[in-house]
């Protein structure tokens, strides 16, 4: 979250295996569990952009399938974030898999007596996407309170391997009930991938979360939530990187099922194994990752991640053989799977636990937002210039965006201890204010030699992103013009409750940044702190 933290403080998170996660008996359940609904999933988009192609010859039509997955995820990620932080999670999750299960079981059962029509494949496809959205921001949050902090990498990979386990299973499959039963089944086939995971959350027995103070009412956890992100400038980072990467990147997913119907003159099956070989080359990146990592810096390997897509992008517009295609796409989801690794995990690392939900849904949110904005874009393009046109100024688009790597380095964001930090006892007072008192101005006055001032002055301005990420509405830094070396910090909160949230939200990397600052300051005695309420 900033550069200026004590050296010392700074640990590298190592796992001790790719593979220690799965030794953890939930995890491994919830993983194995997941894999099998995003086959379901997977299956979906396929039978459901397949269907599109016989209900509509209209390019737009068939791109705004991937539109509609993905728009939900940009409309609904940050509520269902801010829901997650504060609500028991598992029940939260528990009816999000309801929701979807519900959903494909009505699409299978409209599909079964043929009334599906494009209007309503769209909705249920929106309204899967409304019960991922509200899954996504839960599931990426539990994965700390299911392993250990030095297999959080691990986990995080292995959530991404699992999922292109499922994209590898998935779309084949498919491909193969589609040509021999139809989409019906492949939508109700989706519904039964649902169950497991809804076991496995059913007999999950969380232990519940102790809170000090109330919990938070949902505008305010938005807008906290919200502050965080503004605040933090390695998670800036990592969404600066996703909207250049996922804005071009989501042509190759709109367009693939017209590439393989109108260019390729391909089946149901041939596409999914087109999907399938996209899925492979994503396992085998997964599994190859993690050395990888050992070799190359992060952003040299995000820039070969992003031109190798734009290569395999070149390709699909131009190959107009099958099995060669198949082999490019086979690079294509090395690539997708070695960026989206990258990006999940410079998101994770950067998020406190106490605003984890939230700041992932963020994450989320510009993710699919870029894909659905993208999907919608290129499929105009390809409707008014052709598919294979539209493609390849996709591609162009992509190699011009590894240009954002100049100015915003994944590899100088800091390696991040984001544990709670109890770092100073709360205020006792007599008369405590009222939790809704505010807004509240906390004045912090220092002593400084003059020549320490510029070295005080750059460690005070970290503090800056420390107010801010714990609710600070403004901050300012003020030098005594009657005393020089006297400095005030000020910053004001909403309300006393806010304040009192400040401290439960302060960090180890928070603590690291506010010694650097106090390290400058004269005197037996700490800084002097002063609290003052607006009267009402």
């Amino acid at each position: 979250m900033t550069a200026a933290i004590d050296k010392a403080t700074s640990k590298t998170v190592k796992a001790t295996s790719s593979w220690s996660p799965l030794k953890n008996k939930l995890f491994r359940a919830l993983w194995l569990a997941t894999v099998a609904s995003n086959i379901g999933t997977w299956m979906h988009d396929v039978g459901a952009g397949w269907m599109m192609t016989s209900l509509s010859s209209d390019p737009f039509m068939v791109a705004m399938v991937q539109a509609a997955t993905s728009l939900p995820m940009f409309l609904f990620a940050l509520p269902s974030g801010v829901l997650a932080d504060i609500v028991d999670r598992r029940k939260y999750l528990l009816f999000a898999q309801i929701w979807m299960l519900a959903t494909a079981a009505g699409l299978s059962a409209l599909a079964f007596v043929g009334l599906v029509t494009p209007e309503i494949l769209l909705g249920a496809t929106f309204l899967l996407g409304v019960g991922a959205a509200m899954a996504a921001p839960p599931f990426q949050a539990i994965v700390p309170e299911l392993v250990p902090k030095e297999d959080l990498a691990s986990a995080v990979a292995l959530n991404s391997l699992g999922i292109n386990i499922s994209r590898a299973i998935g779309p084949a499959l498919a491909g193969l009930i589609l040509s021999f039963a139809g989409p019906a089944v492949v939508f109700m086939l989706n519904a039964l991938s649902v169950l497991g995971v809804v076991a496995v959350l059913y007999f999950w027995k969380t232990t519940p979360r102790v809170q000090r103070l109330p919990a938070e009412h949902f505008l305010p956890a938005v807008r906290a939530g919200l502050r965080y992100v503004h605040a933090a400038p390695v998670l800036r980072v990592v969404l600066i990187r996703a909207v250049a990467f996922f804005t071009f990147g989501s042509a190759a997913w709109s367009l693939l099922p017209l590439v393989a119907r109108n260019e390729l003159g391909l089946g149901a099956g041939g596409y999914g194994i087109l999907l399938a070989c996209i899925g492979v080359g994503a396992v085998t990146g997964a599994v190859l990752l993690p050395r990888l990592r050992k070799r190359f810096s992060t952003d040299a390997l995000a820039i070969g991640a992003t031109l190798l897509f734009a290569v395999s992008m070149l390709a699909l517009a131009m190959l107009k053989n099958a099995v060669l295609l198949g082999i490019v796409l086979l690079f294509s989801g090395f690539a997708w799977i070695a960026m989206l690794s990258i990006l999940n995990v410079g998101a994770q690392r950067s998020s406190a636990g106490w605003v984890k939900a939230r700041a992932l849904a963020v994450y989320l949110v510009v993710f699919f937002g870029a894909m659905a904005a993208g999907s919608a874009i290129w499929g105009q393009t390809a409707g008014k210039f052709g598919t294979p046109t539209a493609l390849i100024i996709a591609a162009i688009g992509m190699v011009l965006s590894c240009a954002t790597a100049l100015r915003w380095k994944l590899d100088l964001t800091p390696d991040l201890n984001l544990a709670p930090s109890i770092h100073l006892q709360r205020e006792t007072m007599s008369d405590e204010p009222a939790h809704d008192s505010g807004p509240v101005m906390i004045n912090v006055e220092y002593r400084i030699a003059a020549e320490n001032a510029e070295h005080f002055k750059k460690a005070i301005h970290a503090m800056r992103h420390v107010r801010r990420r714990g609710g600070a509405l403004t901050w300012g830094i003020f030098e005594d013009i009657a005393l020089p070396g006297r400095y005030v910090e000020t910053f004001v909160v909403e309300s006393w409750l806010e304040h009192l949230r400040q401290h439960d939200r302060f960090t180890e990397n928070d603590k690291a940044i506010m010694l650097r600052a106090h390290s400058f300051h004269q005197g037996p005695d700490a800084p002097v702190v002063q609290h003052l309420i607006a009267p009402s």
